[in-house]
């Protein structure tokens, strides 16, 4: 069983993702974190340095390799871009379960509020307007996942039940 969470930055997927893989006692992987040891280097400071293709290219080919080698039991937080490059969508779908953490534009506006960290943020002035117009062209990719949980206030106890018989 294989459970790929996916949305926008701050919507949860790593920290939910961490606490359902520990509820179903399977492995966890967050994408980003998998990256970041292979390029030896943060996300954010790869993208300042050879820019966002260079950074999809190197994203995909760590995607693909988990994905042939990684466990068969897993929980995976994707990077919020990561279903919109490459047909990743189609893919995952045929590999596991997805799940779009569906959390509201102001909720996700609050959560980056100060962020420092996350390279498509830095010098946006209007958060609010800036998420939702991102939102609005990654909704279409978001859509294609399998299941979807809305809430501002998500829990794994969320996530299980929407997850239903898959998870058992």
């Amino acid at each position: 069983m294989r459970i790929f969470l996916l949305g926008y930055m701050a919507s949860g997927k790593s920290t939910l993702g961490a606490a359902l893989a520990d509820a179903l006692n399977c492995a966890f992987v967050d994408l980003d974190e998998l990256l970041e040891g292979k390029l030896g280097m943060p996300v954010g400071a790869f993208i300042e340095q050879k820019g966002e293709l260079s950074f999809r290219k190197a994203e995909h080919e760590a995607l693909v390799s988990w994905l042939e080698e990684g466990p068969k039991d897993a929980v995976v937080a994707l990077g919020g871009g990561t279903p919109v490059f490459y047909d990743h969508m189609a893919l995952l779908n045929e590999v596991g379960r997805t799940v779009f953490l569906d959390v509201s534009i102001g909720e996700l506006a609050q959560r980056l509020k100060g962020s420092t960290d996350r390279p498509l943020i830095k010098s946006q002035e209007d958060l609010v307007e800036f998420v939702a117009k991102h939102l609005f062209e990654r909704r279409p990719y978001y859509s294609q996942a399998q299941v979807r949980v809305k809430g501002d206030d998500l829990e794994v106890k969320d996530l299980t039940a929407a997850l239903g018989d898959y998870t058992k």
